[in-house]
């Protein structure tokens, strides 16, 4: 699970996951609100794929999350 910033930042990390990694199913984008926080503007965005193959370094995963202000989460 990757999370970023904001829907942009997420919508543009499921897109560029599929060309550089070449995943076999879509990533699934959900809002996660921070606790206590109703606005749209405080909410995360999170990026959950699936590799039940294996294929995807962690470390790479890692700095390719960095590259739009997030980071990468074990679920």
């Amino acid at each position: 699970m990757l999370v970023l910033p904001d829907r942009d930042a997420a919508e543009e990390v499921a897109q560029a996951l599929g060309e550089r990694f070449g995943l076999d199913e879509e990533p699934r984008l959900l809002r996660d609100a921070l606790a206590g926080e109703d606005d749209a503007e405080d909410a995360q965005w999170l990026v959950v794929l699936r590799d039940e193959r294996g294929r995807l370094d962690p470390r790479e995963l890692d700095e390719f999350a960095g590259e739009w202000e997030g980071w990468r989460e074990e679920p």
